[in-house]
């Protein structure tokens, strides 16, 4: 459940004034204004109506009394704490002070030097009435004339700051009542720009500095950018810094401020920030005695902090203050009262709470009643309506599951279904309510799931455009797209709809990329499509263009001019839609189109969710075909971890241990996903053809397409069918629409930099760039070597080259994947620098470099990767690599694979690459060793490491012998990691402990152990466990030869196997044990019974 908060805004006084004595009847009312606002009113003032700031120039409620001084009319704002009432003598109805601000305005007609001034009183009054009543007509007069009086004050007017200010904290009530993102957003600008007027040492630079960052506080709900929430409590900071012990505004500051660090507690788990909220809290409350105007919103923060501190640790104390605060605090907010809404939700949360303490069930009834009247008090539009129904959808569902009254279940889903009708701006509490939805339709099979993923994701795509295609978004959208579009593709397969399974996975995944692509849509339909539809091309492609040069700097001045092309740019879009044909510009694909993607082949997406595993074939000419996968997404999670710590120790250790554990994952990967799609693929393709592999989750890392039985005349995958990877089905679809439009000269180059400052010396690089020079008689060839590899050549050279080789060192960043990088002479080029750039007609890239598929650990749906990055930059083809490679293996298949990618014209067809590359491994399969076969690529100077390729599948001659691992012993199963679990349960054992065995010869019963540097008594336990296993399955005695020992070591096996297994038993069993690495050649053997072992 979530809960709220209140901060507090800060409206501008009029300039200092003097102490003034008034006298209302015969009354005399004291209000003492000094030019550092340090007001002290009357106990009168103090009375806690409302929540607001208890100081003269932190508050909404203004009031307008019309003095005659000297003969000339004096208007004085006397400002008082938000929502305080005035005694009712002095002001008797905010109605007549509106009255009386309405004549005093038309006194003062257009071109009276005041009339700014009775502008901004009435406005602030009408906000003042809005608060009181709600009335939203009351708030658009109020913007109204804001925007009046802020015209009338030039830049250098001496109270423009206090326009600004004023019309900022209007349109922020705007934005919560209506959450319409360009209110915020000018708000924020507008609160910037009055901060710039009021440099340090200003007067009212403390009320700017808090107004702002309450601002940006409220961007940050909304959109969930932790820069905003940083900045926010750093604004924060300084204007606590503004007002020291004594200052009546001191309490706001601390309050607002511990309501930030409780914003980043929620999102980083930082204990230390929750801890100083509930200090800043309490000590906002001790400023806030009873009748203070800030105590309902001090008692209401404090409670909140609380409540998190109680979630996290279960300290029940916590739980129940916090109910006594929030009780406490709802008495201070009556009906009518603006925040009596978050108080009612908080209030209910917590009961809720202790009810799952508990068990009391009144605490759930209460709990429920008081979510239904918060949820009353936020009509649809209301920036905090999505929380309040899913604190209360959750509720009405625990008590379902308590009494299995349906009519509560029915009320908990009606309510979810309204999220389905939003209009507004979707915030980041709309997704997560969505999301919520998700979770409880699935777990309760309700029929509503469906609609609650479709909506999930169309708010998705909304919150995600809002943010702009900015890397430094990027980690919102890596949290709020999780395992959605996995999860979805699943529910729709269990019921039976593979087309909108399709549909809505591909909506799901790459989503920033396909954001990035909305900016590169090709627009030649809709420039033939007549006059109106190529004017409007004209203008989104000039719009496109624009605001993709802004949205990558981080300026903060830039905001304005981004919010403008956005308005314009989505405008555009929405004449283009209104065009026949063009109804789905830039909206998700339907299947249809998606299906266009198997124009040249299948596509297989192969999908991991909690719920299912499942692979999805998709051709040209008929729906999807459903392939069910008997692995769970547990399996598929620890398959790929191991796949990736192999990857990283490839080189540093028992190389013959790594090829046997990298077998058994093929295996896995056959038996369990790539097998069962083959056999359906023999049914509808002829070997040889092309497939695409579009994998999701934990299978983005694993190499699906050297999947295979590895077994004597048994095929493995690669030698069925040429495999390709796409990210997407619109990835593949968009590389075959960029068509090459310069028919002329083909331009290549070829980059390599083999001297990196960090790193090892690539040797090979020079001959592996005179490999690909060899194209010049075919192509306009340009080659740019060691000193002349710098980041501005590099991206010089791409503008004029539709063809690449880039032999360097890739340097991958799997927590910040925006800065992996090629590695240049002067600095690396990285992602978030190829992002900005613009190509004419990229054809075809190679990328011999380090870990260019290597990319964000925590989500790999994005494909973050150097690889991806070079193939929506605009390249139809990419080869890309994982981990390190050999040089000279790097040439060789270089020179291979580009003997084969000149087609019969003599020119270069990047649509022959991944046959071009399947050909060039297979004619060197003898020479490379079969483990850099089958890895993707990675360069790591001249040792020789593994590769593995990306886009194409080995081709390598089945063993002559059977590899047997997990099979044959108890203790090798499952992954590295829980092998090790068992061996350790078994005895205490250091860590990585491994034995594999091989059967040569089946028949025979000769079997190799291999057992690196390991203590003696696993290996007792690893031939025991062989001895057993082979003894049950044959029923004879095996013959065992055993490698890698020497002769101390070996005669502590033999002594303690045979303590170990002679027991008086009657036939014996024989063991020969070997000795390599050119030693001479020893047997010892022993007859002590039946399982005698020497």
């Amino acid at each position: 459940m979530t809960d709220s908060s209140s901060r507090v805004f800060f409206p501008t006084l009029m300039s200092p004034l003097n102490s003034i004595e008034l006298h209302w009847g015969s009354a005399p009312l004291a209000i003492l204004i000094d030019q550092h606002h340090s007001t002290i009113l009357p106990s009168a003032f103090e009375s806690d109506s409302g929540g607001g700031a208890s100081c003269l120039t932190s508050m909404r409620l203004l009031r307008s009394i019309e003095l005659h001084w000297s003969s000339a009319p004096l208007v004085i704002l006397v400002e008082t704490s938000l929502s305080t009432t005035f005694p009712s003598a002095f002001i008797r109805d905010l109605s007549s002070t509106i009255e009386l601000d309405r004549a005093a305005l038309e006194l003062r007609p257009p071109g009276d030097s005041d009339r700014s001034t009775s502008l901004n009183s009435l406005a602030v009054s009408l906000r003042d009435r809005f608060e009181q009543r709600g009335v939203l007509f009351d708030l658009d007069e109020a913007i109204g004339l804001h925007r009046a009086a802020l015209e009338l004050r030039s830049p250098d007017h001496p109270r423009r700051d206090e326009s600004l200010n004023n019309l900022a904290i209007s349109l922020g009530n705007g934005f919560g009542q209506r959450s319409v993102l360009n209110d915020l957003y000018e708000a924020i600008e507008l609160h910037q720009a009055a901060l710039e007027l009021r440099p340090p040492g200003h007067s009212d630079r403390d009320d700017s500095l808090n107004n702002l960052a309450v601002s940006l506080g409220d961007r940050y709900e909304q959109r969930g950018v932790l820069s905003d929430l940083d900045k926010a409590i750093e604004l924060h900071q300084a204007a606590l810094e503004l007002r020291p012990p004594g200052n009546l505004c001191r309490s706001a500051s601390l309050s607002n401020l511990a309501m930030s660090l409780g914003d980043r507690f929620e999102q980083r788990g930082v204990l230390s920030d929750l801890d100083e909220a509930i200090e800043l809290n309490r000590a906002a409350l001790g400023l806030c005695p009873p009748g203070h105007s800030l105590r309902s919103a001090s008692l209401n923060n404090l409670s909140k902090t609380l409540q998190a501190r109680f979630e996290q640790l279960g300290i029940l104390p916590d739980l129940n203050e916090s109910i006594e605060l929030d009780r406490a605090a709802l008495e201070l907010r009556p009906p009518g009262h603006l925040d009596r809404s978050d108080s009612l939700n908080n209030l209910a949360i917590n009961l809720a709470s202790r009810f799952k303490q508990r068990g009391v069930l009144s605490d759930l009834d209460e709990a429920i009643e008081f979510h239904r009247a918060a949820l009353e008090l936020c009509p649809p539009g209301h920036s905090f309506r999505s929380r309040y129904l899913n604190n209360l959808a959750i509720c009405l569902q625990e008590r379902f599951e308590q009494l299995g009254l349906s009519p509560d279940l029915d009320e908990s889903f009606r309510l979810y279904l309204q999220l389905s009708e939003v209009s507004h701006a979707v915030s980041l509490s709309d997704l997560v309510t969505v999301k919520s939805w998700v979770t409880h339709a699935e777990r309760l099979h309700h029929g509503s799931a469906l609609t609650a993923y479709q909506t999930t994701l169309s708010f998705l795509d909304q919150h995600v455009a809002a943010l702009s295609s900015s890397s430094r978004h990027f980690d919102v959208i890596r949290e709020t797209t999780s395992s959605l579009a996995m999860d979805v593709l699943s529910y729709c397969v269990r019921h039976g709809s593979f087309a909108t399974a399709v549909e809505l996975v591909e909506q799901g995944r790459a989503v920033f990329w396909t954001q990035l692509a909305r900016f590169r849509t090709p627009l030649d339909e809709l420039f033939v499509s007549g006059d109106t539809g190529a004017a409007l091309a004209a203008e989104f492609q000039q719009l496109s263009f624009r605001l993709r040069a802004v949205l990558d700097v981080p300026a903060e001045d830039q905001s304005p001019q981004i919010r403008q092309l956005t308005m314009q740019w989505n405008d555009v879009i929405s004449r283009i839609r209104t065009l026949p044909s063009f109804s789905r510009f830039l909206l998700p694909p339907l299947f249809p189109d998606l299906q266009k993607a198997a124009e040249d082949g299948p596509v297989i997406i192969v999908n991991a969710s909690k719920y299912s595993c499942d692979a999805l074939i998709i051709t040209s000419a008929r729906d999807p075909i459903h392939v069910p996968l008997y692995i769970t997404q547990l399996e598929v999670s620890e398959l790929s971890s191991e796949f990736q710590s192999l990857a990283e120790s490839f080189g540093s250790s028992d190389h013959q241990l790594q090829l046997y554990e990298i077998i058994s994952i093929l295996r896995k990967l056959w038996d369990d996903v790539v097998g069962p799609v083959v056999q359906v693929l023999r049914e509808l393709i002829h070997p040889g053809s092309r497939i695409w592999w579009c994998p999701t989750a934990e299978f983005t890392l694993l190499p699906l397409h050297a999947a295979g039985p590895y077994e004597k005349k048994i095929q493995n995958v690669s030698q069925f069918y040429i495999s390709s990877y796409t990210p997407t089905l619109a990835t593949l679809i968009r590389a075959r629409q960029q068509l090459s439009r310069d028919a002329s000269m083909q331009r290549f180059v070829a980059i390599g930099k083999a001297n990196p400052d960090k790193g090892k010396e690539l040797r090979c690089v020079a001959p592996e760039l005179a490999v690909a020079q060899r194209l010049a008689p075919v192509v306009s060839f340009t080659s740019l070597e060691d000193s002349d590899a710098t980041v501005q050549r590099a991206f010089d050279a791409l503008r004029h080259n539709q063809w690449i080789h880039l032999a360097c060192h890739g340097v991958p960043n799997r927590k910040h994947p925006f800065e992996s990088s090629f590695a240049m002479r002067d600095e690396p080029l990285t992602i978030k620098e190829i992002i900005r750039s613009h190509w004419q007609n990229p054809e075809f890239a190679f990328l011999s470099a380090c870990h260019t598929t290597v990319g964000d650990a925590s989500n790999p749906d994005e494909v973050i990767h150097l690889a991806a990055t070079m193939q929506f930059s605009g390249f139809r083809s990419v080869i890309g690599s994982m981990w390190s490679v050999d040089d000279e293996v790097a040439r060789q298949i270089a020179s291979a694979f580009y003997d084969n990618l000149v087609d019969g014209s003599g020119r270069l067809d990047c649509k022959r690459a991944a046959a071009a590359l399947h050909k060039a491994v297979k004619s060197l399969r003898k020479k490379i060793p079969l483990e850099q076969q089958i890895r993707r690529w990675t360069r790591n100077g001249s040792r020789a490491e593994e590769v593995m390729w990306y886009f194409i599948a080995l081709n390598y001659p089945a063993f002559h012998h059977r590899t047997y691992l997990a099979e044959m012993c108890g203790v090798y199963k499952g992954t590295r990691k829980r092998r090790q679990t068992q061996v350790d349960e078994a005895r205490e054992m250091p860590e990585r402990m491994h034995a594999d065995m091989t059967i040569v010869n089946l028949e025979q019963l000769t079997i190799n152990i291999v057992i690196p540097e390991n203590p003696l008594g696993f290996q007792t336990i690893a031939v025991q466990h062989l001895l057993a296993t082979l003894e049950r399955q044959t029923a004879c005695s095996p013959v065992i030869a055993c490698y890698h020992f020497d002769i101390w070591r070996l005669q502590g096996v033999l002594k303690q196997l045979s303590a170990a297994t002679c027991g008086g038993t009657e036939s014996g069993t024989h063991v020969s044990w070997k000795q390599s690495s050119n030693s001479k050649y020893w047997t010892e053997s022993n007859n002590c019974g039946k399982n005698a072992v020497a």
